[in-house]
């Protein structure tokens, strides 16, 4: 089992950063990668950036060149820097991860750019 709890949402004008962050426990040295998702109202829950274990980062098209995902080992903890913040990526934000074939997903954050 894993447990992910996600903090640092908020609202931001439009511009403007963010940084939220994905704090991990249980059996954490099972996660193959973890991973930010975001869902808007009324829309389908899509990716934002993966980091795995090894091998490079992922980033969804709309977010490349101003999100950053990374992550602090010793925390274990698993952070998405977002800069020059748009309305569009208001949703809430949801961290994944991936362990022996099962997903675990955490409660979810709000983000909220004003234009």
């Amino acid at each position: 089992q894993v447990q992910l709890v996600e903090s640092g949402g908020g609202l931001v004008q439009a511009g403007g950063s963010l940084r939220i962050a994905c704090a991990a426990s249980g059996n954490i040295f099972s996660i193959n990668v973890m991973g930010w998702y975001r869902q808007a109202p009324g829309k389908q829950r899509d990716l934002v950036a993966l980091i795995p274990r090894s091998g490079s980062t992922v980033y969804a098209d709309s977010v490349k060149g101003r999100f950053t995902i990374s992550r602090d080992i010793a925390k274990n903890t698993v952070y998405l820097q977002m800069n020059s913040l748009k309305p569009e990526d208001t949703a809430v934000y949801y961290c994944n991860a991936i362990s022996t074939g099962v997903n675990y997903w955490g409660q979810g954050t709000q983000v909220t750019v004003s234009s």
